[in-house]
Order: structure tokens, then sequence, then C-alpha cells
């Protein structure tokens, strides 16, 4: 018996509706970054939190250090609550873990809105972090461990569909209360962070726990009960458990215990950890970073017109990307799309955007060939780039130690996000180096290193399951050999299903 591999988007309507409630949570993660970047651009929160300047475009400006912990706690946060994910998902589940993380973004929120002391304000950044952290951990391991492997390329790529979906929200939001001179230009944007985590909560009653995270804990007949809802009716949900189950006592057989140090302790799990960690890294080498967080602020301290309107153009440009590439997730290889296109496409731009500005800084015409080229910037990065990266972190790790190797590969990639927005307003902000596009030159030549790293040692894992990526691993097959490997372990369970049903 095989596996039917054809069954419709209508058979896994429950598993569309449990993922779909997944992506809530990267729309969350993204209005908080398209709001909090806007809001340092704005006259309203500026007389609160910066100082007059009258050499700037708007009068106002903010000082560098608060414009680094302004921005850069809120990924300190998701760093420490995603470095820390794997220890606390070994006793709670996924739905409780995002659970609390809707119950710290509302505290966090709260924090934010009713005070005007900046220390008051650092704290909320802070809280918040930690709780979007959870919120981009545990949803993406949820649709990793629950997706049939048809599907979770897709449900990945409306993952990061929504990131920068939310991104745009905030940026269009920001741009409609920008004008106003008091407090209000920043409470009207924070007032939407708390929709999403009141719909999580409340959604989170009506579907089942990750199946694989049930079995995992060794609690098979709930695990069993999850993936027959998640799944179509009539599928041959025993086949799947069975080979979750051997595969889960397989790797265990490579190592009793799971732990932190169980991720280096062979050489299989130390390459599939490095290989994720690597791989979700890809996203800050291109500098992405420092565009989505500051495009506000980056584009009036440069001098281009409609600064908070352009920030909306970049943003619905990356949304249309996004778009385009889930026309072609399924069908091209991860690797082959991660090297040809979005790392040397996102470097050259990053060149050329510094190259332009540093011949010609403050005119007309370059502000408007700032914004083409960081348009084109934009479709490369969300187009080629971010959703592959994210998709290396959770396809790669070893079942047992999934929670603890995504939880490190999004700490380190929450951790490089924090060392960008941290040390960028030294290169962009008036008050320091002043740099501002000029800031280009140092992504050059760190994506082109990183397009050479997914050359010679990222895998491709395009349509296998999770189990045979294990398979391959353990066969420890050079990262050439993947694509064309031909998985035997699968066709000796489904024989031996096969014969327990005819007996």
């Amino acid at each position: 018996m095989v596996i039917k591999d054809d069954e419709t988007i209508r058979a896994h309507w429950r598993c569309f509706i449990a993922c779909g409630l997944m992506i809530l949570s990267p729309f969350q993660y993204g209005i908080d970054f398209g709001l909090i970047g806007g809001m340092q651009a704005m006259p309203g929160f500026l007389k609160i939190y910066g100082h007059e300047a009258p050499n700037t475009a708007i009068g106002w400006n903010i000082s560098t250090v608060r414009q680094q912990l302004i921005t850069s706690l809120m990924t300190l946060g998701a760093f420490v609550s995603s470095a820390t994910a794997g220890l606390v998902a070994a006793k709670f589940g996924r739905k409780a873990c995002l659970w609390s993380a809707c119950l710290g973004c509302a505290v966090s929120n709260i924090i934010m809105m009713t005070t005007a002391d900046i220390n008051a304000l650092y704290v909320g950044r802070l809280l918040n972090g930690l709780a979007n952290g959870y919120f981009m951990t545990f949803s993406q391991l949820f649709i990793r461990y629950s997706s049939p492997a048809k599907y979770r390329g897709l449900f990945l790529t409306a993952f990061q569909f929504c990131t920068s979906f939310g991104t745009l929200i905030g940026t269009i939001v920001d741009w409609a209360t920008a004008s106003r001179q008091d407090r209000s230009a920043y409470l009207i944007p924070l007032g939407l962070i708390y929709i999403i985590p009141l719909f999580l909560t409340i959604g989170l009653f009506f579907i089942p726990e990750s199946p694989r995270w049930l079995i995992l804990q060794d609690r098979m007949d709930e695990g069993h009960k999850s993936l027959k809802w998640l799944r179509p009716t009539g599928a041959q949900i025993d086949i799947e458990v069975a080979e979750i189950k051997a595969a889960i006592d397989k790797e265990r057989e490579l190592g009793s215990q799971v732990g932190v140090i169980d991720m280096f302790r062979n050489p299989i799990d130390r390459r599939r950890t490095i290989l994720a960690v690597c791989g979700v890294t890809l996203q800050a080498a291109t500098g992405s970073m420092f565009i989505i967080s500051y495009k506000a602020y980056f584009f009036t301290m440069a001098k281009v017109a409609n600064p908070f309107a352009m920030g909306c153009v970049l943003s619905a440009i990356g949304l249309l990307a996004i778009v385009l590439n889930s026309l072609i997730v399924v069908r091209y290889g991860r690797r082959r799309v991660l090297l040809t296109g979005g790392l040397g496409i996102c470097g050259v731009l990053q060149l050329i955007v510094a190259i332009v500005y540093d011949k010609n800084p403050g005119a007309k015409a370059t502000g408007e060939v700032l914004v083409a080229l960081s348009c084109l910037y934009m479709m490369s990065y969300n187009g080629m780039v971010a959703t592959y990266a994210w998709l290396c972190g959770g396809e790669l790790p070893s079942q047992r130690l999934r929670s603890y190797t995504f939880g490190l590969a999004a700490a380190v990639a929450f951790f490089a996000a924090w060392l960008t927005t941290f040390t960028a307003p030294y290169f962009i902000n008036p008050d320091s180096l002043n740099w501002g596009p000029r800031y280009g030159y140092i992504w050059f030549p760190s994506s082109i290193v990183a397009g050479l790293w997914v050359y010679f040692f990222l895998p491709e894992v395009q349509g296998r399951t999770l189990e045979e990526i294990d398979e391959m691993f353990e066969e420890k097959l050079p990262a050439r050999k993947f694509r064309g490997y031909k998985c035997v372990r699968r066709l000796a369970t489904e024989e031996k299903t096969d014969t327990q049903h005819n007996e």
C-alpha cells in the first residue's frame, strides 16, 4: 500500500485551518516590525522619546542609543525565548507555549501604550520580543510537525507571506497616522498589537496538539487522534504513525538522551545542527533586517520624497514576491532558488545602492533610484531567500532534537537580526557615522559568502517526508546526492503494514 500524494487541498481542509491559524503568529511579528520602524520617523513619537534636530528632513531625530535599544531589544528578547525553546518544548506542547506568547504580547503592549518613560518602553520592547520569539518558533514547529510533505513548503511560504503582510499593514497604519503631532500618532498603531493574540487565544482551543510532539512524549493514542483530525477522512493514519514512531525509535538508538549537548554529540546530529543554524542565518547575511526595521527612518534621512509611502511600496513589493514564490515553491528545489537568485541578487543590489548614493547623496534622482533598487532588493529577498532559509531550519534537524535544534537556529537568526538592528543606527543615523545607504558596502561580501556556502553544503530535501530526511542523513550522503537518493525505509514500513492488514 502506498500513501496517496494526490489528495486535494479540500481533502486536507482541517490541516489547512490549523496551519492557517498558526501563520497568524508571523503576521503579529511582521506588524511589530512595520510599526516600530515607522514610529522612529514620526514627530509625535520623537517629541517624547527623541530631540529637536533642525538639520534633519523632519526637524526631529532620536539618539543612536535609544534607536538601537527600541528596535533591537525586541530581537534580543526573541533570541532569548528561542534559545530556551528546546527546554520548554520538552515539557510543554506547542499550544501552551503559544498561549503564553499571547499573554506576554498583551502585557508588553499595555506597558508601551501607558508609559512616556524610555526605560519602561525598553521593558515593553523586551517582553514583546520574548513573546515574538515564541510566536515564530512554536508556530513553525507546529506546521512542520503537522503538515504533509506535499504542502509543507506551501505552508511555510504562507508563513513568510504573513510576516511580510503584517509588515505592510503596520507600515500602512504608520503612514496614515504619521502626520499627527501628538501621542496618538503611535498609540493608534500600537493598538493593532492586541488583535492577533486575541484570535490565537480563542482559535487554539479548536485545533489538536502537534501529533509528532505527542508521539515523541509516548502519548500514542493522543498522537493518533491528533493526526487523524489533521489528515483527510479515510487516510491511512497507521502507516504515518508507524513511520514517525520508527524514526523516533531509530534516533533514540543513536542517543538515548535528549538535551542541548546531544545536538553536537555525534557526527550526524552535529551536521544537521550546523546546517539548520547556518540555513536560517542566511537571511541575516543579506542585511535585510536593517531595511525592514528602519526603512521609513532610512528613507527619511536619505531625503526620499514621501518616505512612509515609499515604505508601503517596499513592503507591497516584498509581498508580491512571496505570492510569485508560492507558484514555484513545490516545483523547484530550495537550494537552486537560494543559489541562483536571492543571495547573489541581494548582494549586488546592496552594492549598487551604496555606489549610487556615494556618488550623489541627497539628490532627488538618487532618492528615486534608491527606492527602485530597494524594491528590487525586497523582491529578491522575500521571493528567494527568506522562505527557504526558514525551511532549512525546520526540515534539516533530527526528529528527537527538532525542538532544540530549531530553537537554536531561530535563536542564532534572532541574534544576527539583533546584531544588525543594534549596529545599523551607528551607520545610518546622522548623529553618528551618517553612512546612510553606503551601509550596503558591508552586505555585498556577506551575501556572496552565504551563496558559496549554499552551493557547497546545503542538501536538497524538497518533497521529502521528515522520516525520509532522517534516512538520508543516517546514510551520510554528501549534499549533492540528496536530490536523487531513493529512500528504502518507507517502502519497508509500507510492506510491513500491508502484511499486517492482509493477515
